[in-house]
């Protein structure tokens, strides 16, 4: 990720921490992504952009054998690096994917990361990142902006915050998402990657099955008997899980 792309995110760990207890995320996004996971006990799993460690955390809590969260963004870097020394889970962080994690992981796991990718060759390096510390049969779980995203900016706005693009769902075309739930205030910009882009980057980096899915929990599996609030979200959500191996 470029220097303008991280730095937007140093001084928002706090935000990023508070924003797993919001309601879409807590009840959909990571519900979703840990079946999609599937059982970590005693695995290996690289966080690709691990943030403020949120998933880290998890990960580790569930039993993963060896958990190592990676970012650039040196003040989100530096809040799970405090989590860690407070609450000490056995956690590695790191700001560089050195050659000595080549091969080393079960899983990658990659959330909002990829639609902060400024270019398509910075989209396919990216990939190739992701792709090169995997075990031969690892997986990479991913959540980039869905390329159906609702355009209406206020589609999302009972979810704490809204997705702006002009004009909506263009290639490589900056979205710009702006957060306001609880009495936060953030505005990050990240860019558009059709489904196109996102299989031909990860196909380039050698993986060979890719799906997508939205994320639908298990227990929301027929999204008109969930709670009213979440099944605009559930029938539109605003990032999709793309699994690749």
């Amino acid at each position: 990720m470029s220097g303008t792309t991280h730095s937007q995110f140093d001084d928002l760990s706090s935000l990023y921490e508070d924003m797993a207890s919001w309601p879409f995320r807590k009840e959909i996004e990571t519900p979703s992504v840990l079946e999609t996971l599937g059982d970590v006990r005693g695995k290996d799993v690289l966080d690709f952009g691990c943030g403020d460690g949120t998933y880290s955390r998890i990960l580790k809590r569930l039993g993963a054998r060896r958990v190592v969260g990676f970012d650039v963004a040196e003040g989100m870097l530096a809040h799970g690096q405090q989590r860690e020394s407070e609450n000490p889970l056995g956690i590695e962080y790191t700001n560089a994917l050195s050659e000595s994690l080549n091969g080393q992981f079960d899983l990658v796991l990659s959330v909002y990361v990829m639609p902060y990718a400024r270019s398509k060759s910075e989209l396919d390096r990216m990939c190739a990142n992701m792709a090169r510390v995997l075990k031969q049969g690892g997986r990479l779980v991913t959540l980039p902006i869905h390329p159906d995203y609702e355009p209406d900016p206020q589609y999302y706005a009972q979810y704490g915050f809204s997705l702006t693009q002009q004009p909506a769902h263009q290639e490589n075309v900056d979205v710009r998402l702006d957060l306001f739930y609880d009495n936060f205030n953030a505005t990050v910009t990240a860019c558009y990657w059709s489904f196109a882009s996102l299989y031909d980057a990860l196909a380039k980096a050698g993986f060979t099955h890719i799906k997508h899915k939205n994320p639908v929990p298990a227990q929301y599996a027929d999204i008109d008997k969930a709670p009213a609030f979440l099944v605009p979200y559930l029938k539109r959500p605003h990032a999709v899980i793309v699994e690749a191996s």
